[in-house]
C-alpha cells in the first residue's frame, strides 16, 4: 500500500509543508470524498474519493456542477492519504501546490457496481452524500488517454432529482465557504501584506456601515462638470489630479488593481499593487488616482504615459480619497465626510512616499480655483459632504476645470513639414447624440520628439483609406486612421462650427473605449446646488405600484438588492424599451434570488403585471396569451413582481411571421478562454461582412456575445433559421478547431457555438440592455465593434457599472433601425438554396 503514497510523499518536504505526510489504510465500511478548494497559482478544486486505502485525486479547474449538461474536466493527479481529508491551511511558497486550501465539501458516497473495477476501466460511478453535494455522479477517462502521466478524465452530473440547470445554480459560486471553517478561501498572505511593527490600530467603523460581503467588481462614482462653484459650506473641495482612476480590491494578501472600466491593472503595477498590500489593511475597497510628478512637482498626464509605455510605473503615487468597502462593511451610504475621516485615520503612519491622502482644502473654492489654476493643475473637485457613495455619475460629486479640456478621438493626422519628425498634427472628433463621429478640429501642440515618433507608429497601424467621420468638411485633410485611440487635449473655446481653439496635447488615454467620447458640456451650478445624497435623479415610480420588500438581496455573491435592480429599470427604461416594445417576451422570475428556483414565463396565466400588453391567442393556439411588455409601467411592475431578465422574439407582433432579424449567440464551450471568444466574434463579424449583411454586436449579460442582423420583412423563419445554420457550418467546415455547427457541450468542447436555434419561431433570445439572473447581474449591452478589443468578459457590465455607459448618450448601435437589407444576396454568395 505504501507503493500507492510514494508520488505524494516524493513530490513534499514535510519539513517545510503543513500537509500531513500520512499512510496508506485499509478501508472501511463507509468510503469518505472530500473536495478541498485550493488557491495555487490557479484557482481549482481537488476532487476525492476514498479507495483501496487512499483518496483517489483529481484537479478539476472549474469546479463540480449540478448540470449534467457541463462535463467538468477533471485531470488525475497523485493518491493522497486519508489524513488529508481534513487539511486546511497554506502551502509555502516554493513548495508543490504553494497556495491556500480550503475544505469545500465533504461527506460519504456510494458506489455503483465494482468501484476498483470502474477505476481501472476509467468509468467510476457513484452517489454522493455531503454538505453541498449529492445525488448521481460519474467520472469517466477520455476515450485514448489511459496511463498518460496526467489523465483527463471528466466529472458529470447524472439527471436526477438533485441536477439544476446552470442557469439557475452555480454551486461554486453561491456555496464558495468552508465546510469546516465557514471561512472563505484567501490567498497566502506576502511577507509585505504583514501589518508592520508598531502601526497604529484601526479607527472605528462609521456609523451607516452596514456588514456585506466584498464585492467582485465596483464601478466608481463619477463628478459632473459645471459652470461654477456653488455657494454654501455643503462641499468639500480636494485637488483634481491630472491622472488615471484606480480602484484597489483588497481581499486577505491580495490586492487587485482596477482602471475606473473595471480592467484590471495589477500586472502593470506590481510595486504599487505590493505598497497597497504593505498597509496591512482587512478587505475593503479603496478609491483614488494615479499620477507621476513632472518637472515642477505637479501631475504630469504625459509622464504617466510614459510611464505605462516603458513599463517603468516605479515613480507613480497613488491619492486615496474614498473607502466604499472596508472590513466586512459597506460604507457607501456613510456621508463622504465621515468615510474620509475614516480613511484618513486608517491611513495615518501607514502611507509614505508612493501612497498617499488626498487632503480637502478649508478656503473658498475661487480661491482654491485659482490657486490649482496657478499652479498650473488641472483643476478641483467639489464633493457635499452628506453625499452617499453610488457607483455612476452623480452631482453630488463636481468638477471645475482651469481650461476645456477633455478627451477626443483620434480619427487622422497629418504630414510634418520643417525640420518636424513623425506627424504634423492630431484630427480630432466627438461623437454626436446619434453615435456618429464629427470632426472637432486639431491639435499640433504638446508633443515632444518622442512622443511623435510613438504616435506616428500607432496611427500607421490604423491606416485606411476611407474617414470615419459621418460628414467631412472641407478642411478636415489628412491621413485617416481607424476610430480607436483617445487623446487628452486642453483648448481654449470651442468655434461656432464646433472647433477647438489654442490645443495641447497632453498624452492618450488607454482607460476608456473611443466610443463613449462625446463633448463635455458644464451643467448650471444650481443643479448640483440642489442635488442630495441619494443614488441618482431616477424616473418616478409608475402611480400606485409599491415595491414590496426592496431591502431583500437577491445576489448573495454581490449583495444586490431588489431595489438595485429596480432603480436599474427606473434608469434603463428609455434604453430598454425599444428593444421589447410590439415583441412578444419571455420572462424569467425570481422570487428567491438567482441562487434560487428560477422562473420561465412566456403567457398571461397567474402573473398580474400592471399595464402588461396581452397578444391575440391566435399568434400562438393553444395556450393562454402570450406578453408584450410596451410601456414604462408594465416594465418597472414586471421587476416589481421579481422579473430579472427580458428575452424577445426575433419578430414584431404586427408581422409574427417574418422575422425582422437573424441573431447568432456566440456560446463558448469548455475551457474556452475569453480572447477566444473575441476572435470568435470577429470572425463571424467578417463573414457577415462578406455576405454583405451589416451587424451589430452586444454582450450577452452571461458568458458569451450576440451578433444580431437586422432584416427587412420578406423571409419567413424557416428560411432565416435554415440560412443562419448554413452561415454556422460553413464556418465549422471552414475552421474546424474554432466553430462547433451542433449544439451540445461535447460537441463544442474547447470551440464556440453561434447558436442558431434562436432564430426559430418562438425562440428568444436576452434583449438589449436585460439584466441577467446570474450572480453579479450581469447587463447584455450594445456594443461597437470596434469596442470589442476591451471587453473583458460576457458580463463585462453589471447593473452596478453599467450607469456610466447609460448616461454617455452614445448609441453604437445608431444605424440599426436605418438598415434595410434581406438575405438574398447573402443566400446566392453562400450557395444556399432555401428549401
Amino acid at each position: 500500500m505504501t507503493e500507492q503514497l510514494h508520488h505524494y510523499w516524493q513530490k513534499r518536504d514535510f519539513s517545510v509543508t503543513p500537509e500531513p505526510r500520512g499512510k496508506a489504510a485499509k478501508a472501511g465500511k463507509a468510503l469518505g470524498f472530500v473536495i478541498q478548494k485550493h488557491a495555487a497559482s490557479r484557482l481549482h478544486y481537488d476532487f476525492r474519493l476514498e479507495l483501496e486505502g487512499t483518496l483517489k485525486s483529481w484537479a478539476v479547474p472549474k469546479g463540480p456542477s449540478f448540470d449534467p449538461n457541463d462535463k467538468r474536466m477533471a485531470v488525475h493527479v497523485e493518491d493522497h492519504p486519508l489524513s488529508y481529508g481534513g487539511f486546511e491551511g497554506v502551502i509555502p511558497p516554493g513548495q508543490y501546490g504553494a497556495g491556500t486550501v480550503i475544505v469545500w465539501d465533504r461527506g460519504s458516497w456510494e458506489p455503483v457496481g465494482d468501484p476498483s473495477k470502474g477505476y481501472r476501466e476509467g468509468k467510476l460511478k457513484f452517489r454522493l452524500h455531503g454538505e453541498k453535494l449529492h445525488g448521481a455522479w460519474t467520472l469517466v477517462r477520455m476515450h485514448g488517454h489511459a496511463n498518460e502521466k496526467q489523465e483527463p478524465w471528466l466529472l458529470i452530473k447524472e439527471r436526477d432529482d438533485a441536477a439544476r440547470p446552470a442557469s439557475e445554480f452555480s454551486v461554486v459560486d453561491e456555496m464558495p465557504d468552508s465546510v469546516l471553517s465557514g471561512t472563505k478561501l484567501r490567498r497566502a498572505p506576502t511577507a509585505s501584506s504583514r501589518r508592520r511593527p508598531g502601526s497604529t490600530g484601526l479607527p472605528s467603523i462609521p456609523d451607516g456601515a452596514k456588514k456585506a460581503k466584498l464585492p467582485l467588481m465596483l464601478a466608481p462614482q463619477l463628478a459632473t462638470l459645471v459652470d461654477q462653484a456653488p455657494a454654501g459650506e455643503d462641499w468639500v473641495y480636494e485637488i483634481k489630479f491630472d491622472g488615471y482612476r484606480i480602484l484597489a480590491r483588497i481581499d486577505g494578501g491580495e490586492v487587485r488593481l482596477f482602471t475606473r472600466n473595471g480592467n484590471d491593472w495589477t500586472s502593470k503595477m506590481k510595486t504599487l499593487a505590493a505598497e497597497v498590500a504593505s498597509l496591512g489593511l482587512p478587505s475593503g475597497w479603496l478609491d483614488g488616482e494615479i499620477v507621476v510628478p513632472g518637472a515642477q512637482g505637479a501631475p504630469d498626464f504625459n509622464a504617466l504615459q510614459n510611464a505605462f509605455d516603458s513599463s517603468h510605473t516605479e515613480r507613480i503615487q497613488y491619492y486615496l480619497f474614498d473607502v466604499p468597502f472596508f472590513g466586512g462593511h459597506d460604507l457607501r451610504a456613510v456621508p463622504l465626510q465621515q468615510r474620509r475621516e475614516f480613511l484618513r485615520g486608517l491611513l495615518d503612519g501607514r502611507t509614505g512616499e508612493r501612497i498617499r491622502f488626498s487632503e480637502d482644502f478649508q478656503a473658498a473654492p475661487e480661491e482654491i480655483l485659482h490657486n490649482a489654476c496657478r499652479m498650473r493643475l488641472e483643476g478641483v473637485i467639489g464633493k457635499r459632504r452628506d453625499a452617499s457613495y453610488v457607483s455612476h455619475r452623480s452631482p453630488t460629486w463636481i468638477k471645475l476645470k482651469c481650461t476645456h479640456r477633455q478627451e477626443f478621438v483620434i480619427v487622422g493626422y497629418t504630414d510634418p513639414s520643417g525640420s518636424r519628425v513623425g506627424i504634423g498634427s492630431l484630427l480630432l472628433a466627438i461623437h454626436d447624440e446619434k453615435g456618429d463621429l464629427r470632426y472637432a478640429g486639431k491639435v499640433g501642440s504638446g508633443f515632444d520628439t518622442s512622443t511623435l515618433a510613438t504616435l506616428k507608429k500607432k496611427l500607421h497601424d490604423l491606416q485606411v483609406d476611407k474617414t470615419p467621420l459621418a460628414h467631412k468638411p472641407a478642411e478636415a485633410r489628412g491621413h485617416w486612421v481607424q476610430p480607436k485611440l483617445v487623446a487628452e487635449v486642453s483648448f481654449g473655446e470651442w468655434t461656432p462650427e464646433g472647433r477647438i481653439r489654442h490645443s495641447v496635447f497632453h498624452g492618450l488615454r488607454t482607460d476608456k473605449p473611443s466610443s463613449v467620447i462625446t463633448k463635455e458640456e458644464p451643467v448650471p451650478v444650481k443643479k448640483a446646488a440642489r442635488a442630495k445624497a441619494k443614488p441618482t435623479d431616477l424616473p418616478a415610480l409608475p402611480k400606485d405600484l409599491r415595491i414590496s420588500h426592496p431591502e431583500r438581496v437577491i445576489d448573495e455573491s454581490t449583495g444586490i438588492t431588489k431595489k438595485e435592480l429596480v432603480d436599474y429599470y427606473l434608469l434603463a427604461s428609455r434604453h430598454i424599451l425599444p428593444h421589447l416594445a410590439k415583441r412578444a417576451v419571455a420572462l424569467v422570475r425570481a422570487p428567491s434570488g438567482v441562487g434560487g428556483q428560477l422562473f420561465y414565463q412566456k403567457h398571461a396565466e397567474t402573473l398580474k403585471i400592471a399595464d402588461v400588453t396581452l397578444l391575440d391567442k391566435s399568434l400562438y393556439p393553444g395556450h393562454p396569451p402570450m406578453l408584450s411588455i410596451d410601456s414604462f409601467t408594465a416594465l418597472i411592475s414586471a421587476a416589481q413582481m421579481n422579473v430579472i431578465e427580458f428575452h424577445t422574439w426575433n419578430s414584431t407582433v404586427n408581422d409574427i411571421e417574418r422575422p425582422d432579424r437573424m441573431t447568432f449567440d456566440l456560446d463558448p464551450g469548455e475551457d474556452v478562454p475569453w480572447p477566444q471568444m473575441q476572435e470568435a466574434a470577429q470572425l463571424v463579424h467578417s463573414l457577415l461582412d462578406e455576405l454583405g449583411l451589416a451587424n451589430f454586436l452586444k454582450t450577452s449579460g452571461g458568458k458569451g456575445l450576440h451578433i444580431v442582423v437586422p432584416l427587412t420583412r420578406r423571409d419567413g423563419w424557416d428560411t432565416v433559421k435554415d440560412f443562419s445554420q448554413a452561415v454556422v457550418q460553413h464556418l465549422a467546415k471552414v475552421l474546424p478547431d474554432r466553430f462547433a455547427a451542433k449544439s451540445g457541450p461535447k460537441n463544442r468542447v474547447g470551440k464556440v457555438f453561434p447558436d442558431y436555434l434562436r432564430n426559430g419561431r418562438g425562440a428568444t433570445t436576452a434583449s438589449a440592455f436585460s439584466a441577467r439572473a446570474r450572480p453579479g447581474l450581469g447587463v447584455s449591452v450594445p456594443v461597437a465593434w470596434d469596442e470589442l478589443p476591451d471587453l473583458t468578459g460576457g458580463a463585462h457590465w453589471t447593473i452596478r457599472n453599467v450607469h456610466e455607459r447609460l448616461e454617455a448618450g452614445t448609441d453604437p448601435w445608431a444605424g440599426y433601425a436605418k438598415t434595410r437589407q434581406t438575405l438574398g444576396k447573402a443566400m446566392k454568395a453562400l450557395g444556399f438554396e432555401p428549401s
